[in-house]
């Protein structure tokens, strides 16, 4: 395929993503500050880079995901960022979860350098991409978008516009709102059923016919029986993305009850030492573990 590719932030999310677009033939540079990521990179077929800026100049499009908005300053704005670029011919995606207003002004001062850029959030975590069900929501110009489409179609089951910039980065909030809470939720819902008596085999084949079945059911049920850690979705995330979801809701006048309790249980299993396990840890705060 023609289009080169570019991947800032090699993590466990920007690695799987790059290596679904080996897969699909395009070419994929890569860069991020761990030698040992680019190594990886190089592994699986990519092509590792020294900065960002060195990324831009060999991409038609530039994909960013990072965990911090200092990291994202850092790589578009800062000496060896992709505004340094001699060539600004690409189009450059952001698909970290950042706040709306923050992506939207983030676009803003890219169009001044001349470059075009979309928030593409993801809905769904690591592994989801191998099987290629995760959901990209969109945010930015249509015809932007509609250059994107085509790449970013052949990594996800789902891809949508939601609009212009920083309404993919709200959709993606609204998500995590659900998505959250109700892994807080779940795990309530184990625990009753485990001191009530009931058995997982029993509770998974009842619910799985039932209105809680779904994709969170699936999930995280197992992890939470199986008290598995590994982590996928980290508890710090969790708790961030709360917080942007309590934000976001407070800026248009709502007061959210749930979110808000379910946050704090999350909080406490952060403040435990359990902020880099999967957030099915949440169970051991439920009962007491996280106190000792």
């Amino acid at each position: 395929m023609s289009q080169k590719l570019g991947y800032i932030g090699l993590g466990k999310m920007g690695l799987a993503l790059s290596k679904s677009l080996l897969k699909n033939g395009y070419d994929v540079y890569g860069y991020d500050i761990d030698p040992k990521r680019l190594e990886m990179l190089k592994d699986i077929g990519g092509k590792p880079v020294s900065s960002a800026k060195e990324l831009a100049e060999n991409c038609n499009i530039v994909f960013s995901i990072l965990l911090k908005t200092e990291h994202i300053e850092e790589n578009t704005f800062g000496e060896n960022g992709i505004t340094k670029a001699e060539n600004k011919n690409f189009i450059f995606v952001e698909m970290s979860t950042m706040y709306p207003s923050w992506q939207a002004d983030l676009s803003d001062r890219l169009r001044v350098e001349n470059i075009e850029m979309l928030d593409a959030p993801i809905s769904g975590s690591h592994p989801k991409v191998d099987d290629k069900t995760i959901s990209i929501m969109v945010g930015g110009k249509k015809d932007i978008f509609d250059q994107v489409a085509p790449v970013l179609e052949s990594i996800a089951a789902n891809v949508h516009y939601t609009g212009l910039n920083g309404t993919g980065a709200t959709m993606k909030i609204v998500t995590n709102l659900f998505v959250n809470s109700n892994a807080a939720l779940l795990a309530e819902m184990v625990l009753v059923g485990e001191k009530a008596g009931l058995s997982h085999d029993t509770m998974m084949e009842c619910l799985r016919t039932g209105s809680v079945k779904g994709a969170m059911l699936e999930q995280m049920a197992p992890r939470l029986f199986s008290r598995d850690f590994a982590p996928r979705g980290a508890v710090e995330i969790f708790v961030k993305d709360m917080g942007m979801a309590i934000q976001l809701a407070e800026e248009n006048g709502i007061d959210l009850k749930v979110v808000k309790a379910s946050r704090e249980m999350f909080q406490k299993a952060e403040k435990a030492g359990w902020g880099k396990d999967d957030a099915s840890r949440v169970i051991e705060v439920y009962e007491g573990k996280a106190e000792n």
